[in-house]
């Protein structure tokens, strides 16, 4: 089953918070109690140890942007907020996963990891670890491309994303 994708009823928060305990929970907890759907979240720190920054997908069937942004910019610490409209910005994930790889199937794994430029990170007796970077939709093509070898377990982190110049 493939994996929806930017779509237009998603839109991206760009949202930089201070970094701080408690707010990854302010934040959510606000989603869970307007009834707001994050389709993919993603914390990481900035380069100013003070502040982190939330790439947040929504799902504008579930509430309209501007009511997301309002509710957002009323927690104390939020800092700033940037919405990117999914043709406006550069996203980008990370998928892992482990694939069973019968010997006489492996070498069509590792081809096909190599077309989609990803890497093998681990090797076992019967199976394959890769990891793959890029867009999303690129890598929902792969993941339905080796779901028949038999994806013994699979990880995304969800977007992140940056404004085009």
């Amino acid at each position: 089953m493939k994996a929806e994708t930017t779509t237009e009823h998603l839109h991206i928060l760009s949202v930089l918070v201070e970094n701080k305990s408690g707010v990854l929970a302010r934040v959510a907890g606000l989603f869970s109690r307007r009834g707001f759907n994050i389709y993919s979240l993603a914390v990481a720190p900035t380069d100013n140890k003070r502040f982190s920054r939330l790439t947040i997908v929504v799902d504008l069937e579930s509430a309209p942007l501007e009511q997301i942004v309002m509710q957002l910019d009323k927690l104390v610490n939020v800092v700033a907020i940037n919405e990117l409209a999914p043709a406006d910005a550069i996203e980008a994930e990370l998928l892992l996963a482990t694939v069973k790889s019968d010997p006489d199937k492996r070498g069509q794994i590792i081809q096909l990891v190599g077309v989609f430029e990803g890497r093998i990170v681990d090797v076992g007796a019967a199976s394959l670890t890769v990891m793959l970077a890029g867009e999303p939709n690129k890598l929902d093509d792969f993941e339905e491309l080796i779901r028949p070898y038999e994806i013994v377990d699979i990880q995304r982190t969800g977007r992140v994303a940056l404004p085009k110049l």
